[in-house]
């Protein structure tokens, strides 16, 4: 898709290659290229790639927050049927994930994040078009949110691509960067959606209108899908040295490390992606109560805060890159899991303190429903609860994006450092090179295994084997607290000990990684 070609002699070019090019000569461990040439390209690159994955991260979680308003707008579905249709679009965005890896190096990431971004029309429009019909079936709505997943997809193709771009030193915090910048599109779909259809929104700030009109987001992202689209086409790169085949990506299946760092991101991202997609239904569960949809609800109303935690774990990525680029990867993973498991058992204590809410009995005629007094006591203990819960649940949520940065900043590492074992003087330059394009389609596995857990956290919160659903909440957190203690033992064992496994890769045990 590029039409004009630069290349560059064998020191640094004359001119910086502009957007919408691809680029032949790419050198950015090159002190002298990067600081002229590399830093400006790269920089440019991350800003628009960072864009598109913002835009794919919205659309991935629209259902999050948009679910919990269906019940609003005449959808009458169960508290379990809610669940999956935040879980299906996780599910979808982790298994392609893995082609959107293998994307960039096949067609190039310029090209890619057009195509991508582009693709993005379709969960959108289609969402527009079915939440304007109270008699479309759940099973279409289904349907409609798997399409969401594509914007999970580009998560792992522009970090794939972002990869290529920068050299070692620094890709703990353009990776970082490059995540947060999609990451937070979680939190603007949480926190501008209700406001954009007519809910109340801003901590209260905003009133709600007489009507929620959820297609309004729909044809919104719809729009910015096309900005995302054009600004890749004209301010983008392809790199030619970029370029692979599957079969040669694919060769990372074979590494050890590639699925342990895959094990790894589901206790850290599929954290955050579960958490953040679950968490506008957690409160609404646990701190709400409306039986009647045409009756005022009381309680906490989950579009005041929801978006707090993807936001948190957002903002905290870098910073878990930033932290691995300083103190090493591994002891910054261990000590992340260690915070997740402490984080998680305060939420399950929380949860132990909510007032069971009684059922109001409601009338033939739902206008003349009114809340008993034991109702609104039960309601008003559990309120004073949810400060300390949402405090808790924002450590987790902390702990979890610091996790994510630092998670991301040992792949590059480790396969380099595997590199380094294998190489000779001859082959150096090839080897290294061949870490790069390897480290980005670990990155891409990685992310695709991860995003797993964004599937199964909403599914164990909803489960349906469980009848009281504020009960399943407290079980499924004891349940990931366990797993975050297997996460740990496994980050130990594998990367903080002096020795690994068997003594295998003595270099490992002791890398900054």
């Amino acid at each position: 898709m590029s039409t004009s070609t630069e290349t560059a002699p064998s020191t640094a070019p004359a001119a910086i290659p502009r957007g919408g090019t691809t680029i032949d000569d790419w050198r950015p461990e090159d002190e002298e290229f990067w600081e002229s040439v590399g830093r400006p390209v790269a920089r440019r690159n991350l800003v628009w790639s960072i864009f598109s994955e913002h835009l794919g991260f919205s659309v991935w979680l629209l259902w999050s927050v948009s679910a919990a308003m269906l019940p609003k707008v005449g959808f009458d579905f169960t508290v379990s049927q809610l669940f999956v249709l935040v879980a299906i679009p996780n599910l979808v965005g982790s298994l392609i994930r893995l082609p959107y890896t293998f994307a960039v190096p096949r067609f190039g990431g310029r090209t890619w994040t057009v195509i991508s971004a582009s693709l993005l029309l379709v969960p959108t429009l289609l969402f527009a078009w079915a939440v304007q019909s109270p008699g479309t079936p759940y099973w279409v709505f289904c349907l409609i949110a798997a399409t969401a997943g594509l914007g999970g997809g580009n998560f792992a193709s522009s970090m794939a691509n972002i990869n290529f771009f920068y050299p070692i030193r620094k890709k703990g915090t353009a990776l970082g960067l490059n995540a947060a910048g999609g990451n937070v599109g979680v939190a603007v779909i949480q926190f501008f959606l209700p406001i954009i259809v007519g809910g109340a929104g801003a901590f209260g700030l905003v009133a709600a209108g007489d009507a929620l009109h959820l297609e309004r987001a729909g044809y919104l992202y719809a729009g910015l899908a096309v900005v995302g689209a054009l600004a890749a086409w004209l301010f983008m790169n392809n790199l030619t040295g970029a370029k692979s085949s599957p079969r040669e990506q694919l060769a990372v299946v074979r590494y050890q490390h590639t699925w342990v760092m895959s094990f790894l991101y589901i206790g850290t991202f599929g954290s955050f992606i579960g958490y953040s997609a679950a968490m506008p239904l957690l409160i609404r569960i646990n701190f709400w109560n409306q039986p009647v949809p045409d009756v005022a609800g009381i309680g906490i109303n989950f579009a005041y805060y929801a978006f707090l935690g993807a936001l948190v774990g957002s903002v905290a990525r870098p910073f878990g890159g930033w932290l691995a680029d300083t103190y090493g990867g591994a002891r910054v993973t261990l000590w992340t899991f260690v915070a997740m498991i402490a984080g998680t058992l305060a939420v399950v204590y929380t949860l132990t303190l909510l007032t069971p809410v009684p059922a109001s009995p409601v009338p033939a005629d739902p206008s003349a429903f009114v809340y008993s007094e034991a109702t609104r006591a039960a309601v008003e203990a559990n309120t004073a609860i949810f400060p300390w819960f949402l405090l808790a649940f924002l450590f987790v949520f902390a702990a979890s994006g610091i996790g994510n940065g630092s998670t991301y900043r040992m792949i590059p590492l480790i396969l380099q450092k595997q590199a380094e074992q294998a190489t000779t003087d001859e082959t150096r330059e090839a080897d290294m090179a061949r870490a790069t394009k390897e480290s980005s389609a670990v990155i891409g596995i990685a992310g695709a295994v991860g995003a797993v857990g964004g599937f199964l956290i909403p599914l164990t919160f909803g489960s349906p084997w469980v009848t009281d659903p504020v009960e399943a909440v407290k079980v499924a957190f004891m349940v990931f607290a366990g797993f975050y203690v297997v996460c740990l033992a496994t980050t130990w064992f594998f990367y903080t000990r002096r020795v690994t496994v068997a003594g295998r890769a003595p270099a490992l045990a002791t890398a900054n990684v």
